[in-house]
């Protein structure tokens, strides 16, 4: 915290936080909080929390996006409070079960919100049984005297806040983030990024995400330099409101997984265009989920007119165990896109491409990946999962990593803590963090290929469920997002082939003029032969219901879930004998 409050002495109202909110009829307000006017509020708020004899304890912050949230997660570092960021649940009853068990598994007894939101998340607490036992507190109200507050005291190893990972392919984990844990990826995104006072940042991240909360809230902070934001909401209404700010404010970086350059590219039109200027940009970073080589060339291609250069490109990598950063582009480098074939792959090993005529033909052979860079002074390392040994360069195996940004680990989970954050190489060397993701180096370059739970294995070759996707998402204009995995032949068919379905939203504007029974038979049939798929079903859904977790990531486990189950409504489809379902989940 000393360096924060460095920053804030040093400038004062001259940095500040810009949060853009929607008015009605589409006109925008820009809210404006100065790091001086930060600083003060969140030492009143502290004076408060210390009054309640909460240091060192968990406290849940439920806040709409805005500059609230700020006040209120830096006065629980003031107060060394540890702060759990966490999504304002609405009444679907998912969302709010898993709020109940954050509550639970961090033992908390107070949550901090605004006044808009304290009436309706007293009714939850009460209609879930919690009133009494966990309070509600508005931290707009009630003014102190933020000169009562004294600095307590603060260590490397001093608890900051908890993480709650997104639970894309399990149930949320509060990852203990510390002091020390922040300062040390705090220092590795500004030499990435070639980070100053003068960097001007423009974002729409929800801020309970790792990346919005490290990379778009307390990197402003650790650099001393301004920042803009709008609601993740009011983005997905009108994306060129994202490009506007750049403009508008500046904006020399921004950050956000491929799916909001993507979204961008298909909703901004060319009369949105007139009077952008993106030249004033040095990164775009692409990150929190795979990043896909079209996207970037598309957007390279479509915003050149307006100033986005190839070299703004930072594809990166990092998750909430290591803080935030672990892999990055350097800076002005731009993306390194490689073609590698796709049979070596499915063997876990990474061969160039051979373009020759004999190795091309529909589907190509071709994996196009992107590079995540090159690690900071993070220790990766790509180890065999089975036998613990480090893989060689080209060869694919899972990601460790070792250094000051990884995280403690798992709160009041010491077994999962063990066997995630404490990993040892047969070699005895470690300890490492065990990511759970798969990938290769080849010349130093990180390459990420796909989550081991996410890995589906047909005939000895390992294919991961994103690629079946997005060769399904090109297969057709009318395919969205679409959810791979595998479920069990019906009983007494049991064929010893893995049985991979694909339930895939579409457009239904899209696919007008085309019966949707064709549209499902040739995603099915280009999906099926981009991998040699012998079992490969689709089923075809309207929009939203693939599910996803608060921030954005596909959970194909839930998805698999709710298609046993019945409860996905199909439009079409064109199932594999024997994958007749859907029926109970065995498992």
């Amino acid at each position: 915290m000393s360096l924060v409050r460095e920053n804030i002495r040093e400038h004062g109202d001259d940095r500040s936080f810009t949060f853009i909110s929607e008015e009605r009829g589409r006109t925008y307000k820009e809210n404006v909080l100065g790091f001086a006017e930060l600083d003060r509020k969140a030492r009143a708020l502290a004076c408060r929390l210390e009054a309640r004899g909460l240091r060192d304890k968990a406290v849940l912050l439920l806040y709409p996006e805005g500059l609230e949230f700020l006040t209120a997660f830096l006065g629980c570092l003031y107060a060394r409070v540890v702060a759990v960021p966490a999504p304002l649940p609405d009444l679907d009853a998912e969302r709010f079960g898993r709020t109940r068990r954050i509550i639970e598994d961090a033992d908390i007894t107070l949550i901090l919100t605004d006044a808009a939101h304290r009436d309706t998340i007293d009714g939850w607490l009460d209609g879930g049984g919690l009133k009494g036992r966990v309070h509600c507190l508005d931290t707009s109200g009630e003014d102190v005297d933020p000169g009562a507050w004294t600095p307590p005291g603060f260590g490397p190893d001093t608890l900051a806040f908890l993480q709650y990972t997104s639970g894309s392919t399990s149930e949320p984990k509060g990852v203990m983030v510390t002091h020390g844990n922040l300062l040390s990826n705090g220092e590795e995104i500004k030499r990435r990024i070639g980070g100053s006072s003068d960097t001007v940042g423009v974002g729409w991240v929800p801020h309970y995400h790792d990346m919005g909360l490290v990379g778009q809230f307390l990197q402003p902070l650790y650099l001393g330099c301004r920042y803009v934001f709008t609601s993740p909401i009011t983005f997905i209404k009108r994306p060129v409101l994202w490009l506007e700010l750049i403009t508008r404010h500046r904006g020399t970086i921004t950050v956000a997984p491929n799916f909001g350059y993507d979204l961008a590219l298909r909703r901004v039109t060319d009369r949105q265009m007139e009077g952008l200027d993106l030249s004033s940009l040095q990164v775009a970073k692409n990150g929190a989920e795979p990043v896909r080589a079209a996207t970037l060339e598309r957007m390279i291609e479509r915003f050149a007119p307006v100033g986005f250069r190839p070299e703004m490109w930072m594809p990166c990598y990092g998750m909430a165990e290591t803080t935030l950063l672990i892999t990055a582009a350097p800076l002005g480098g731009g993306p390194v896109i490689r073609d590698f074939d796709a049979a070596a792959l499915t063997r876990d090993t990474a061969v160039p491409h051979d373009p020759s005529p004999t190795q091309d033909g529909e589907g190509g052979g071709v994996r196009r990946l992107v590079s995540s860079g090159r690690p900071v002074t993070l220790d990766v390392r790509v180890v065999d999962p089975v036998a613990l040994k480090e893989r060689p360069e080209g060869h694919v195996g899972e990601i460790w990593v070792g250094g000051g940004s990884v995280a403690r680990g798992y709160w009041r989970s010491p077994e999962e803590t063990r066997a995630g954050f404490q990993a040892r190489t047969a070699d005895g060397e470690g300890p490492y963090l065990r990511t759970g993701d798969l990938g290769f180096v080849a010349d130093g370059e990180l390459y990420v290929t796909g989550r081991i739970k996410d890995l589906i294995i047909v005939n000895g070759r390992n294919i991961y469920a994103h690629d079946i996707e997005e060769a399904a998402r090109d297969a057709h204009p009318a395919a969205l997002t679409g959810a791979a995995f595998v479920v069990d032949p019906e009983p007494g068919r049991d064929d010893g082939v893995e049985h991979v379905v694909l339930v895939q939203e579409i457009s239904t504007r899209a696919a007008a003029g085309t019966p949707l029974d064709e549209v499902a038979s040739l995603i099915r049939t280009r999906a099926a032969r981009a991998f040699e798929l012998p079992a490969l079903s689709v089923v075809l859904t309207g929009r939203g219901t693939v599910r996803r977790t608060t921030s954005g990531k596909l959970q194909r486990l839930h998805t698999r879930r709710a298609y046993l189950a019945g409860e996905i409504t199909e439009l079409a489809r064109d199932l594999e004998p024997g994958v007749a379902g859907p029926f109970p989940d065995p498992g």
